[in-house]
C-alpha cells in the first residue's frame, strides 16, 4: 500500500462514520473538528443542510477565557456548547467525532457535554 497522508486517513475515517450517522431537526449532528490552533463544534440538521448551533475557540467569549487547544480547553468548550444547545432547545444529539481519535480532547469535549445534560 503506498503511503497516505495523515490529513487523508483522517478523511477516509470521517466519510467512513458519516457513511453511518445523519443529523435531523429533532436529532442533529453534533459535528467536531479540530485544527492545529482551534477547536470548532456544530449541531447540524443534515436533512436541511443548516447548521443550528455553532461555537469554537474563535468565539470572542471562548477568547475572553482564553481557552486554549488542549483537554481543559475541551472541557471548557463542552460545558459551553451544551449550553447553548440547551437553550436552543437540542438535548439529544449523534456524535460525529470528523475522523478523529475517540481520546483526549475530543473525549474531555463529549463526556463534559454529557454531564452538562446532552444525550448521545
Amino acid at each position: 500500500m503506498a503511503f497516505q497522508s495523515r490529513k487523508k486517513l483522517r478523511h477516509v475515517r470521517h466519510m467512513r462514520i458519516r457513511q453511518k450517522i445523519r443529523g435531523t431537526s429533532a436529532v442533529p449532528r453534533f459535528s467536531v473538528c479540530v485544527t492545529g490552533k482551534h477547536l470548532y463544534v456544530q449541531f447540524i440538521d443534515d436533512d436541511a443542510g443548516h447548521t443550528l448551533v455553532s461555537i469554537s475557540t474563535l468565539d470572542k467569549e471562548m477568547r475572553e477565557k482564553k481557552v486554549g487547544l488542549n483537554c481543559k480547553g475541551a472541557e471548557i468548550l463542552g460545558n459551553a456548547v451544551a449550553e447553548k444547545a440547551l437553550s436552543a432547545g437540542i438535548k439529544i444529539v449523534v456524535f460525529d467525532r470528523g475522523g478523529f481519535k475517540y481520546h483526549g480532547r475530543i473525549k474531555s469535549l463529549a463526556d463534559t457535554a454529557r454531564k452538562c445534560g446532552l444525550e448521545f
